[in-house]
């Protein structure tokens, strides 16, 4: 009987998220389908042009998306050369020890910290950096609100890959070392072959914590609204249009909003189930 009650309750638990989730799809598109119903979907995403004046209201979404695309992918770029060390320290060269365990807990405590205070010691700390070293004029742009942002999702990728890396059979390392084989061998040939797809999968997990960032993309990237021809341009990401613009926003401009945030889910959600299914193929 408590086993059925207990089965009852699952169900239950999970109908009710694939409700929230059908109705978040639901709202989104109902509330978005003025402007795509006015300018046709493909017109909105292959716009920049964005004008919120009445009379000239044009609404495109292409300098958001790649704002965001753009923030997002260099942010893991910086972040990989940082989290993949860490992953191998703590699930491979010192698993089950004590500075394992330190350094584990320090990297999972960035994780904790919230955006907002990211986005405060991007302002006042790396900003001024960029202005100094003369990479940026006043230090606001895509490479400073990605080098936040990189730090930000390194907890979730070393934290993602340590794990994959651990679950490598022990039995078929002490047989490489038997054979003679160093620790850089084993790794080589043992360890990232197996856990490969899953440290892949850990990086676009990553990847979609990244592309819904708000608060700290929104102190440092500048929001303007043009496409970036480079890395020190300003712009802006589509959530950081969203949490600008929305409370100010009604009519067409509060449906274009709208539709840049169902975008975002979308975008989101297709690389979310893109790393699930690589961590189906690695488990």
């Amino acid at each position: 009987m408590k086993d059925k009650l207990f089965k009852i309750l699952l169900f239950i638990a999970a109908f009710l998220i694939l409700l929230v989730t059908a109705g978040i799809v639901y709202t989104l598109t109902n509330h978005a389908s003025g402007i795509f119903h006015d300018v046709g979907i493909l017109n909105f995403i292959g716009s920049s042009e964005w004008d919120p004046r009445e009379g000239q209201e044009k609404y495109g979404a292409l300098s958001f998306i790649i704002g965001t695309l753009l923030t997002s992918f260099l942010a893991l770029l910086f972040c990989i050369p940082f989290s993949f060390p860490v992953a191998l320290f703590t699930g491979e060269y010192f698993r089950g020890k004590k500075i394992a365990d330190f350094i584990g807990a320090i990297v999972n405590l960035l994780a904790g910290i919230p955006s907002i205070v990211f986005g405060l010691w991007g302002f006042y700390t790396l900003r001024p950096l960029l202005v100094s070293w003369g990479l940026s004029e006043q230090g606001f742009g895509i490479l400073t609100a990605s080098l936040v942002l990189a730090i930000m999702i390194i907890p979730y990728a070393s934290s993602l890959s340590a794990e994959f890396i651990s679950m490598v059979s022990n039995d078929l390392k002490e047989g490489a070392y038997s054979l003679g084989a160093t620790n850089l061998e084993v790794i080589r040939r043992i360890t990232l072959p197996i856990a490969g797809s899953g440290i892949l999968a850990s990086y676009i997990l990553a990847l979609g914590r990244a592309l819904g960032e708000t608060m700290a993309v929104t102190m440092l990237i500048g929001n303007t609204n043009q496409i970036p021809s480079s890395i020190t341009d300003t712009g802006n990401t589509m959530a950081s249009i969203i949490a600008n613009q929305f409370g100010e926003a009604d009519g067409l401009k509060l449906t274009s909003l709208i539709a840049i945030g169902l975008l975002l889910f979308l975008i989101t959600a297709v690389i979310n189930s893109i790393a699930k299914l690589m961590m189906r193929k690695m488990i």
